[in-house]
């Protein structure tokens, strides 16, 4: 049984049971023989949940890229500085004066953060204007995203990533397509139609004319290849559709990032308006609130003991990088990278985590300099433990074979077997050579135990996942 192992590593020596050398020797023997290893570092940690005494460390002080297990990091500092009830308002403003129905000023829309907001809320807040007895506005719509700098890309974010979803623009107003939020991307969806040779069907969620499409793609018979590409030009919200989609294939979904998240979400509620019959005489564009302006209406996001829910089980980048901007405005001032991570640096430090031997560059993990140590990820994972908030952060973590997407969530694909299914739940992450999963572990033995496993510089880092599942399930069956 793990509670009487003793701390370890490859290359020492150490006293234990023949339970328990079976245990290592296994963990040790997959190390030391799996071909996907071969040339790469894993960084291993595995600790007693009760009191915290290492049971396992392979290279556990080794800094590596973390990939999404970042997220472990940047969800527990949020919790602990914004707490579990905290929300994101959304505010709509007016100035000038009202005559005749005709609002002579402006209209304002003012983002404070919210990763939530959909096309549903931005009609409901031209409903708020449309109570006001505002049937048209004389003057301009004027978005203001200053509760956040205006620096929209984290600074090792790939160049390569800009269009995707992952790597969506941040911005204090921006908007999601679907109930997964993600905040400053359009859900794309091509469907074959019944004609070989003629263009297939392109949708887009959430409908605006934000986003042009051009469509290059072709339906073809069945016995040819499905290969579709979306790519979004540079500077613009273009989105050029190409490839094959066979006649009897299934719709082909993607997402992809808008150009300039504050204009899109300012759209968005233009669009609203309009369908509420209010029409907005002057330009839309990006300003500040005057200290003159009444506020009108006040839209609030789901609390953050909510939202972590999609943000962990889907691991989403641009919630993780809207909070380390969130938690540099509430405690600094300053809702930037530089403060946010200065504040997630702090409360690490609060729960024995020692950032001084770590590199933090982000709140996601999506750079390649970012670089933690499988220790501190398990020192994390033990301390949270006592924490209020600590049953929302369980619950927002993936768990392993469970289905249902906002229960599985990046998991629910994994570990399906019995000895497995539902007693993992753990933070998953992926860069291209990075594959890492940390978390929680229901053992065979009724222990429960908390392990982190960071598999840096390899050649497939699908192949690491196989690789991890194989440790959960040594450490599962003791």
């Amino acid at each position: 049984m793990l509670a009487s192992l003793v701390p370890y590593s490859i290359g020492s020596f150490a006293k234990a049971n023949v339970t328990d050398r079976t245990f290592i020797q296994q963990l040790d023997s997959l190390l030391k023989n799996e071909p996907e290893l071969q040339g790469a570092i894993a960084g291993i940690s595995i600790r007693n949940a009760t009191d915290g005494k290492l049971i396992y460390n392979h290279q556990g002080d080794v800094r590596l890229r973390p990939a999404s297990n970042m997220k472990l990091f940047t969800a527990a500092a949020a919790l602990n500085v914004l707490g579990t009830d905290y929300t994101f308002p959304t505010e709509v403003y007016m100035d000038g004066s009202m005559k005749q129905k005709i609002l002579k000023g402006n209209l304002y829309l003012k983002g404070k953060g919210d990763p939530t907001l959909m096309k549903a809320d931005f009609g409901k807040m031209a409903m708020d204007v449309k109570n006001q007895g505002i049937t048209r506005i004389a003057g301009n719509l004027i978005g203001d995203d200053s509760w956040y700098d205006d620096v929209r890309y984290s600074v090792d974010l790939p160049w390569s990533d800009e269009t995707t979803y992952y790597g969506a623009q941040i911005s204090a107003l921006t908007a999601s397509p679907t109930t997964d939020f993600d905040a400053g991307a359009v859900k794309v969806e091509i469907k074959p139609v019944d004609h070989i040779g003629n263009r297939p069907a392109v949708e887009i969620t959430p409908n605006t004319d934000y986003v042009k499409v051009i469509n290059r793609a072709l339906t073809v018979g069945k016995e040819e290849k499905k290969k579709i590409t979306i790519e979004r030009q540079h500077g613009k919200n273009t989105l050029v559709v190409d490839g094959t989609i066979p006649i009897t294939t299934k719709n082909v979904t993607e997402w992809a990032a808008v150009w300039d998240p504050t204009r899109f979400a300012l759209t968005l509620f233009k669009e609203a308006l309009e369908e509420q019959g209010i029409k907005v005489e002057g330009k839309i564009k990006a300003g500040l609130v005057p200290d003159t302006a009444i506020l009108i209406a006040n839209h609030r996001s789901m609390p953050l003991s909510e939202l972590v829910v999609p943000f962990m089980k889907l691991s989403n980048n641009t919630h993780a990088e809207i909070l380390t901007k969130e938690m540099g405005k509430v405690v600094k001032g300053e809702g930037s990278w530089k403060k946010g991570l200065s504040v997630l640096k702090s409360e690490l430090n609060r729960l024995g985590v020692n950032t001084d031997t770590m590199v933090l560059r982000d709140g996601s993990g999506i750079s390649h300099v970012t670089s933690v140590q499988a220790n501190q990820i398990s020192q994390l994972l033990f301390a949270v433990q006592k924490e209020t908030w600590f049953p929302a952060y369980l619950h927002s973590l993936p768990i392993a074979g469970e289905p249902e997407k906002m229960t599985g969530g990046s998991l629910r694909y994994r570990m399906k077997t019995e000895d497995l299914r539902g007693k993992v739940k753990a933070k998953t992450g992926t860069l291209s050579t990075v594959s890492s999963l940390s978390g929680y572990i229901d053992t065979k033995s009724g222990q429960r135990v908390i392990f982190s496993v960071l598999l840096n510089n390899l050649l497939d880092e699908d192949k690491g996942k196989i690789i991890e599942d194989k440790i959960v399930s040594i450490i599962a069956n003791q």
